[in-house]
Formats: C-alpha cells, structure tokens, sequence
C-alpha cells in the first residue's frame, strides 16, 4: 500500500490500515523511528481500554511486600 502526501503535508492513511489499527475519525496515534530507517506507527491506545488487561490478586499487596520484590529484582537485575 502507499500513500501521497499533499502541497499541504497531508497523507490520507489507506483504510485497510485505518481498519488494521482500528483507526476512527479523531484518534492519535504515534511515530517511532526505529535504527534500520523505518517508521512504525501505533495507535495511542486510552488506559480505559486496559482495564482488565491485568488479572486481579487474591489480597491486596502490602507496602513491605512491594518493597521485598522491589529490592529482590534490584538484586538480580545488577549481579
């Protein structure tokens, strides 16, 4: 697929890709320059739409708790 930008800088986006990326009128996506000079275009995705994304724990973790597993993969990350 390709697209031609316009005397105003402006490229239509080809829908088949708008349809892939689940593009609608008014969203944003972004641009990353990856180092082998291609350009990746993601959609910025609301963090309304991770809810859930993430299973819930049984009981809620305590502060030491966090703090354990905080200097535990400190550890192991510097050895």
């Amino acid at each position: 697929m390709q697209a031609t930008l316009s005397s105003k800088n402006q490229a239509t986006i080809p829908k088949a890709v708008r349809e892939y990326l689940h593009l609608k009128p008014g969203d944003r996506f972004r641009f990353f320059f990856q180092p082998d000079g291609a350009v990746v275009i993601l959609p910025r995705i609301p963090t309304s739409a991770l809810k859930g994304s993430v299973p819930k724990r049984s009981r809620p973790v305590s502060v030491d708790e966090m703090n354990a597993a905080i200097k535990a993969g400190a550890t192991k990350r510097f050895r």
